[in-house]
């Protein structure tokens, strides 16, 4: 005689648990592209860097020369005020997680930190690239502007200029993000940022044998040729140094804080 063991009552088969897909980069770099605009502060800094875009060209509408209201005369001036504050907005995404008390949050999520981090540096770059772009669409408009009520109009624009431009906005940008990253608070880095650089610039005026350095390591100087058409090697060899000293560093230095440091 064979029997047969019935199952026991209540028996409930494994669940079969679904492996969770960690964020892709594209993702993360969306997630701090909408933060920038999310925050009050980072909306407001970018719509002040959009007015003050938009100022700059319309006082040339106004007071400058007609021959001077040019396609590149309206384009390269706006370049200064966004190098100026794109920097900050650097600083605030860099150091988001942790002014906002969201890095436990953030790092449970992405136990990766370098990947976050990546990220954030992405999305500074587009930014920096996209206010390129919008200084090309104010210079256009105010160059038909120009065309309309008797300016020069010309459009002429070489093309080494639009490159330099991109440079200068990038490098920017990352020379920011590189403080926030090392200082990881927003007051401080902004600071830091802002005194560091143009204490050194003061000193190499000052001191006869800083001049010699700070030829190679002020970056007020250094970027200065990227407003022209035409950049020698001497000048990009003296950019790169600058910025080694100024960006990569603090940024390798800020990347390996990060990383340890203990998230409460």
């Amino acid at each position: 005689m064979t029997t047969t063991t019935a199952p026991a009552a209540g028996a409930v088969a494994p669940r079969q648990h679904t492996p969770v897909r960690r964020p892709s980069l594209l993702r993360l770099t969306v997630v701090e592209l909408r933060k920038l605009v999310d925050t009050r502060a980072g909306r407001w800094l970018l719509i002040t860097i959009g007015l003050i875009t938009a100022v700059i060209v319309t006082a040339q509408l106004i007071f400058a020369k007609d021959a001077d209201q040019t396609f590149v005369n309206f384009f390269m001036p706006s370049l200064l005020p966004l190098g100026v504050l794109l920097p900050v907005l650097g600083i605030l995404s860099i150091t988001s997680e942790w002014s906002q008390r969201t890095a436990l949050s953030t790092y449970a999520l992405v136990p990766r930190r370098e990947r976050v981090v990546a990220a954030k540096l992405i999305a500074v770059v587009l930014t920096a690239l996209a206010s390129v772009l919008a200084s090309l669409a104010i210079a256009a408009a105010g160059t038909l502007v120009a065309g309309a009520t008797g300016g020069a109009g010309t459009w002429r624009i070489e093309g080494a200029l639009i490159g330099h431009a991109v440079i200068f906005q990038v490098a920017n940008v990352l020379l920011g993000a590189g403080f926030g990253l090392l200082l990881l608070n927003p007051p401080l880095a902004i600071v830091g940022y802002l005194l560091l650089p143009t204490l050194w610039s003061v000193l190499g005026e000052l001191i006869r044998p800083l001049r010699g350095p700070a030829g190679w390591l002020d970056t007020g100087r250094t970027m200065e040729p990227l407003f022209t058409s035409h950049v020698t090697g001497e000048q990009w060899g003296r950019l790169v140094v600058s910025l080694l000293v100024w960006m990569v560093v603090p940024l390798a230095a800020g990347l390996v804080r990060t990383l340890r440091r203990e998230v409460s």
